[in-house]
């Protein structure tokens, strides 16, 4: 099942800004460990879901998985070969809108390594670089 929101008070929104810096969303929250943005963009809704199934069949003997980014701005397109005008497309997709220094997973109750090497296959689906961060136990 997709991710996508339960209702929306608008369907059809406008492109907005991709540029910035995340101020909330960037201090690990709930995990030991985290997957942190570096670039700016959109992730699908399918991107999430993928990293999701890839997370969830790594943690079957245990962990926690928290996901951080929830996809809440809809994507329109138009049909092939429609001429110019007519109105804006229908709803495509539902992307989250990622700026740099965002969390977008988190992972707790599992050794760093086995943490890291979880990440690492959760980013080859990820259209953005990313970091690999740890809280810092002092």
């Amino acid at each position: 099942m997709a991710l996508m929101p339960k209702r929306v008070k608008y369907r059809k929104l406008q492109k907005g800004t991709r540029r910035g810096v995340s101020t909330r969303g960037s201090e690990l929250a709930f995990g030991e460990y985290g997957l942190k943005s570096l670039e700016n963009g959109w992730l699908k809704n399918t991107q999430i879901e993928a990293v999701r199934v890839i997370l969830a069949r790594q943690l079957h003997k245990g962990g926690k998985l928290w996901i951080r980014a929830f996809p809440d701005k809809s994507i329109t397109k138009k049909p092939a070969e429609v001429r110019m005008g007519k109105g804006k497309g229908d709803l495509d997709h539902w992307v989250a809108v990622i700026k740099r220094g965002r969390i977008l997973f988190e992972l707790g109750g599992v050794p760093e390594e086995y943490a890291k090497m979880c990440f690492r296959l959760a980013a080859y689906k990820l259209p953005l670089r990313t970091k690999f961060i740890t809280r810092i136990h002092r």
